[in-house]
């Protein structure tokens, strides 16, 4: 009996997905300030504007599992497909309230309420269970370069500014990065999927 608790132990313990930080990743997603930041790295809190005109911010998401992503309405190129994924994965885990989803425009001065709420629309986001927000710029990008460790190039935020990324970032109930996965590849969503019941459970 004890051999099996044993087995079972490692098992469980071989199958948890890691909390990420500042260390886990690539040096040069990490911002400068972060590279010797230890464990117990969380996301910052936010506050961001949805397709309702609604303020969203990390209350919106407490106690929650969410996936987060950068997007801007106008891409021709990696966004569709990504937040195609984000549909399927909004229908996935549609009876999951724990489960929920934030997509983050990097052209907020572009994408405004209106605009967001047709592409929300377009995408048949539920808005109890997926926020497409826009806001301050330079907090948006603040978030990507320092709480999610989304981008590998720096900037400030500014007017020449702009990111483009297709990563999705799983974060926990406890606003702590478990996975970063590739928006626009089928084997990482079914990843994020297996990785989204993992913390379920």
């Amino acid at each position: 009996m004890g051999i099996l608790t044993f087995l079972l132990f490692e098992f469980l313990n071989r199958n948890q997905l890691p909390v990420l930080g500042p260390k886990d990743f690539s040096p040069e997603l990490v911002d400068s300030q972060l590279t010797n930041t230890e464990n117990g790295h969380l996301v910052s809190d936010f506050s961001l504007i949805n397709q309702n005109g609604l303020t969203i911010t990390q209350e919106t998401y407490a106690n929650k599992i969410y996936v987060t992503d950068f997007f801007f309405t106008r891409c021709p190129s990696i966004c569709p497909i990504m937040s195609n994924n984000m549909e399927a994965l909004q229908e996935t885990f549609i009876e999951q309230d724990e489960v929920m989803f934030l997509s983050m425009s990097v052209t907020p001065e572009l994408d405004s309420v209106p605009v967001l709420k047709k592409y929300a629309d377009r995408h048949g986001v539920i808005d109890s269970k997926w926020n497409i927000t826009t806001g301050d710029k330079s907090h948006i990008y603040d978030l990507a370069r320092k709480s999610y460790f989304a981008v590998v190039d720096y900037g400030d935020g500014g007017l020449q500014d702009f990111i483009h990324t297709p990563n999705f970032i799983l974060v926990d109930q406890q606003k702590q990065i478990r996975g970063v996965y590739n928006g626009t590849a089928s084997e990482d969503i079914e990843r994020l999927k297996k990785d989204i019941e993992s913390l379920l459970q």
